[in-house]
């Protein structure tokens, strides 16, 4: 097969550390992957407004972004007024998730994404954690209207019993991937970053066979799957290897770089 690789990328955990470094290695592969005329998509469950300045820092200026797990997919380019442009929205009605995730954890915090912008929330997480403006209203508000995500965060809770109350509760008709903390993403049903990515390959006429994709989360799965090449971070859970076709080296390793490299 010949032809530009499509070339998934997580972020958190792939390519920048938790604490958001991006090291050298890491950035000059990427660099040298989209340099060479590959598609290189950032593919992370951030918002578009926390994944635009990633793609900057990596020099990724025209290109693809899928953001919110799958939710919303954004063409970049400098030429736009805010540097992209968002050509697919997938949304749904948090109401009914929203209010049986309130009864396991009545003190959880929750948010609801506003594309481009922010978030609304029934109260203030804790530093850091959500990007853009944020404006606090009651959950009536928050469930007033369709939107691409819904994220609830009980900083309370250790993963392990937040992953319990979360099976208790019996959530259906969303997808949902739980995170590193006592954070969970809910999504349209059936979205996720491979159905994503999915119609951004048909769109951009890449043969499935050219697809590599490199991700580290339990969100990651469908992801590594869909790809034809996907590769697990070393750090990554057991649920993620299992599905990979091969496991590189830890982000302290910069298990990414060897792995962009090899396309190249």
């Amino acid at each position: 097969m010949t032809g530009p690789l499509l070339v998934a990328l997580d972020v958190d955990g792939t390519l920048l550390s938790y604490a958001e470094e991006l090291t050298e290695p890491v950035r000059s592969a990427v660099a040298a992957v989209h340099a060479a005329g590959h598609h290189v998509v950032l593919a992370t469950g951030r918002s578009v407004f926390a994944t635009v300045p990633v793609a900057a820092r990596l020099g990724i200026t025209r290109g693809w972004a899928v953001c919110s797990n799958g939710s919303v997919t954004v063409r970049l380019d400098p030429a736009l007024p805010q540097g992209y442009e968002v050509v697919e929205s997938v949304t749904f009605d948090p109401g009914p998730a929203l209010r049986l995730m309130l009864a396991e954890l009545p003190d959880a915090c929750f948010a609801v994404e506003v594309v481009g912008v922010g978030f609304r929330l029934n109260k203030p997480f804790p530093d850091g954690e959500l990007h853009g403006e944020h404006e606090v209203v009651g959950l009536d508000a928050l469930v007033a209207s369709h939107v691409t995500r819904l994220i609830v965060r009980s900083p309370e809770h250790t993963t392990e019993e937040f992953g319990d109350l979360i099976a208790r509760a019996g959530l259906a008709d969303v997808t949902y991937a739980v995170g590193w903390t006592a954070w969970m993403d809910v999504a349209p049903a059936g979205v996720t970053k491979a159905s994503a990515l999915e119609v951004l390959r048909t769109r951009l006429g890449v043969d499935p066979a050219r697809t590599v994709a490199i991700g580290d989360g339990s969100n990651d799965v469908d992801m590594l799957r869909w790809a034809t090449r996907g590769v697990a971070m070393g750090h990554a859970p057991a649920v993620l290897h299992a599905v990979a076709d091969e496991v590189t080296g830890t982000i302290e390793d910069d298990g990414a770089a060897p792995v962009l490299r090899s396309l190249l």
